[in-house]
């Protein structure tokens, strides 16, 4: 496959070499497929992640946000691996393995909360957009006695 080589870019540009990294990730597929997940939008500016994790409890799991990436993994213990192994299993489809899931944030995007319930981790996400970022109305300033508003959609 070949990369895209994003230099004459960002010679001009100041703080979009992340846009690089998020380009070569998207463009090399090794993306893990599990745990499953589902991306849903709640509403405008709400959004829940929801893993499926069935097996794991939440002293299994840790949630973290690192540089805006949220990262969700657990990590299976020697004596959960033993006791898997005791060859009373004649099919195992319910997965305990260790395992890495990562979300690239928006800067705009915080985590509410998380929940583990009946085998379903879900993540509350929402957008909170800055002051400076948001819709404003302006006031012209002329000859007439009324100033005329306009709306600046700048956002």
């Amino acid at each position: 496959m070949r990369t895209m080589d994003l230099t004459p870019l960002l010679r001009s540009s100041i703080g979009f070499d992340h846009i690089n990294r998020l380009l070569d990730t998207a463009l090399t597929n090794n993306e893990p497929s599990y745990p499953p997940y589902n991306i849903e939008k709640i509403s405008e500016d709400d959004y829940r992640i929801t893993v499926a994790l069935a097996g794991f409890s939440e002293d299994d799991l840790d949630v973290t946000i690192n540089e805006g990436v949220l990262i969700i993994s657990a990590r299976t213990t020697q004596e959960k691996e033993e006791e898997s192994d005791d060859g009373r299993y004649l099919h195992r489809g319910i997965a305990q393995r260790s395992f890495e899931r990562r979300f690239r944030l928006a800067e705009t995007i915080r985590v509410i909360g998380a929940a583990l319930e009946n085998g379903l981790l879900t993540i509350d996400l929402q957008r909170e957009v800055p002051e400076h970022l948001k819709p404003r109305k302006i006031n012209i300033n002329g000859k007439s006695k009324k100033p005329k508003v306009i709306n600046d959609k700048a956002a």
